[in-house]
């Protein structure tokens, strides 16, 4: 029993996915960092030219009426 506690410490097989996992768990909390960010000004921009379209439909509407 106390061989198979000694080369269990010992061994390091494992440490690689350990490894791999942490990495890839970071580069997804950086990619939802920078997907945040941007979805953010992607609202912006949307937001914009939603209200432009509104605008400009406002003023085509009122056009058509007055004829």
């Amino acid at each position: 029993m106390l061989r198979f506690c000694r080369e269990f410490l010992i061994q390091e097989s494992g440490q690689d996915l350990a490894e791999y996992c942490l990495i890839t768990a970071l580069l997804a909390l950086v990619a939802l960092g920078i997907f945040w960010k941007v979805s953010g000004g992607m609202q912006a921009i949307w937001g914009t030219a939603n209200s432009t379209l509104g605008v400009s439909t406002g003023s085509t509407n009122s056009t058509q009426t007055n004829r």
